[in-house]
């Protein structure tokens, strides 16, 4: 049976939703010839991460499909001004007023929508709204699409599916399985040299601030790492608020190097026989408090060719939490 929307999202049971859409019919519509498109998608959700209170930690666009790991910050959107309701909802959606050169107009526009309490209300709610987040960026697309092709009609098929991500590791597992999806697709080697990926996004950032050398040797500090990832609009991969920075991030103690090797040894999963557990890896596995054969099983469970069934990822203990939480006597965890 469909779960409504605002029972599949809950900023109270867990911030992190992985979000999928697909193309009408399974087509290609982002491949190829249409690869364009893939770019521009790229494009908007950054655009989009500067504006809205969602913040994205991973992302993957392939030629039929989509997929986006996203965080709700409800605080942060609760903390804006009406003001700044206004103008960002202005950049979102640009009225006729601040279109020309007018800046007694513009400046007219946002006194009085910023003093409307309930539009300011509204507004601020889809601010935060993953669904709203979607529809941002999506549906654009369609229509430049449809425009670039001639055709009307749906470009995308139905809204798209999200998946509560529940623990630490579920998390983990989930950002290394989008960003690994052209290579189990055969459509990279390697993980950096996967084009739409935020993978590919973070290590062009280090080759662009000269760093990517440093980097892969494993020569550059905690330090320099953090500021370089604050430095980029995708979320941080280190969690460093236990340090006293308050820098949000995806893990506490686990940077973007490690989670370069870590990525690097599970691509190695996808092409049999090329994986093994180097001592360093031993020691990333230490740090999360899994085990290796554990993580395969993820990955395994995420890669494989089965229909994904449900609307949660997560261990048992956080699945019965949810259960208990929704009154029922379970929940569906992803493939299982």
């Amino acid at each position: 049976m469909t779960v409504a929307r605002r029972r599949q999202i809950d900023e109270s049971i867990t911030p992190w939703y992985h979000c999928i859409s697909r193309c009408v019919r399974g087509s290609r519509l982002m491949g190829d010839e249409f690869s364009h498109r893939q770019q521009w998608l790229e494009e908007r959700l950054e655009f989009l991460t500067g504006i809205m209170g969602i913040e994205c930690l991973g992302f993957g666009i392939m030629d039929n499909h989509l997929h986006l790991l996203l965080r709700l910050d409800s605080t942060l959107v609760n903390s804006w001004s009406a003001r700044e309701v206004a103008e960002r909802w202005a950049r979102l959606y640009p009225p006729p007023e601040l279109k020309g050169n007018c800046p007694q107009a513009a400046e007219a526009w946002l006194v009085e929508h910023a003093a409307d309490e309930s539009w300011v209300g509204t507004r601020r709610e889809l601010l935060g709204s993953i669904s709203c987040f979607n529809k941002c960026l999506k549906e654009p697309l369609a229509r430049l699409a449809n425009k670039e092709d001639g055709v009307t009609g749906a470009f995308w098929d139905g809204r798209f599916r999200s998946i509560a991500v529940l623990d630490e590791e579920s998390l983990l597992a989930t950002a290394a399985y989008i960003d690994l999806n052209p290579v189990a697709a055969g459509k990279a080697e390697t993980p950096e040299d996967s084009p739409h990926t935020s993978f590919h996004a973070r290590m062009e950032h280090c080759r662009n601030l000269g760093e990517l050398e440093q980097l892969q040797d494993g020569l550059s500090t905690e330090t320099s790492q953090t500021e370089m990832e604050q430095q980029h609009w995708l979320l941080p991969i280190e969690d460093r608020r236990e340090q006293g920075e308050g820098v949000l991030g995806m893990l506490s103690g686990f940077t973007f190097s490690c989670y370069a090797r870590l990525l690097d040894w599970t691509s190695r999963l996808v092409r049999e026989g090329k994986a093994h557990v180097d001592a360093g890896m031993a020691s990333i596995f230490e740090r999360l408090r899994i085990s290796a054969d554990q993580w395969q099983s993820s990955i395994r469970l995420l890669l494989s060719e089965k229909r994904r069934m449900g609307h949660y990822f997560g261990g048992r203990s956080r699945l019965r939490e949810v259960a208990e939480r929704l009154g029922k006597h379970w929940v569906k965890n992803v493939g299982a």
